[in-house]
């Protein structure tokens, strides 16, 4: 339990950036003598360091948001003109925040009909001006890092929508832990839009998979297609396969 938590709690730090020692008391549930200790644990490896009040990530894999969409871009656009193609007319869609998701917009046939719900403002953007798109939005806080609006008052707000395509995005994914993300207000919204789509569709370069974050939203067998860039690795190919899971690889040209 103790080393899950330490890698949780290095996990939460590279997904903020910087935490004070009360901010991780408080996510984790723990005292600040444990916090402090779990921080010496993971300041032995090097990928964070101390700051007034807290630590702060310098690891060397950490990408932040903004810079996101120049790591693996080529792919990224290849799975959003994929996941186009499966969306059909009068589809009420749900579009994830995500620098692969957004790029499902480009593709989007410009005499189909469709809805689109979504809490990311890059998709917003991008949609504003279609006038084939009925566009809702949902969340009441804007979290800047990720271009996204997260947190609902009432959950069950989403009851209401029938969802008949999510299109998801994932820190991490693996057929352990599922598909996963590291902050607990983006999680609370897709859990609930995983649970409510008619069928959900896990958009995911191929350097996505056999990692995982702190947050679980939904298990990997949910998923009704996954959206790739190269082929898998047989555990997953046979996955799939076993689960009725259609596995799409997309070519960059």
């Amino acid at each position: 339990m103790k080393e899950k938590r330490l890698q949780y709690v290095e996990e939460y730090i590279h997904s903020v950036g910087t935490a004070s020692l009360d901010e991780i008391c408080e996510r984790f549930h723990v005292s600040k003598n444990t916090v402090r200790r779990d921080v010496d644990r993971i300041l032995e490896k090097g990928t964070i360091q101390k700051v007034y009040g807290g630590v702060t990530s310098i690891s060397h894999n950490l990408v932040p948001f903004e810079n996101r969409d120049h790591t693996n871009h080529p792919e990224k656009v290849a799975l959003g003109k994929c996941a186009a193609q499966l969306i059909e007319d009068h589809d009420l869609i749900f579009i994830d925040s995500g620098t692969t998701t957004r790029n499902i917009i480009d593709f989007l046939p410009p005499l189909q009909q469709l809805t689109i719900l979504t809490n990311s403002l890059d998709v917003i953007n991008a949609a504003v001006n279609l006038d084939n798109v009925t566009l809702m939005t949902i969340g009441n806080r804007y979290k800047r890092k990720t271009k996204s609006f997260v947190s609902i008052d009432d959950l069950h707000i989403l009851d209401k929508y029938n969802i008949s395509k999510a299109f998801m995005a994932a820190t991490g994914v693996s057929i352990a832990s599922g598909l996963t993300n590291s902050d607990i207000l983006e999680y609370e919204i897709k859990k609930r839009i995983a649970e409510k789509t008619q069928k959900m569709y896990l958009l995911a370069d191929a350097s996505k998979f056999g990692k995982s974050t702190m947050l679980t939203y939904a298990p990997l067998r949910e998923c009704d297609a996954i959206i790739t860039s190269k082929m898998l690795p047989e555990e997953y190919r046979v996955f799939c396969r076993d689960n009725n899971i259609t596995l799409h690889i997309c070519d960059e040209t």
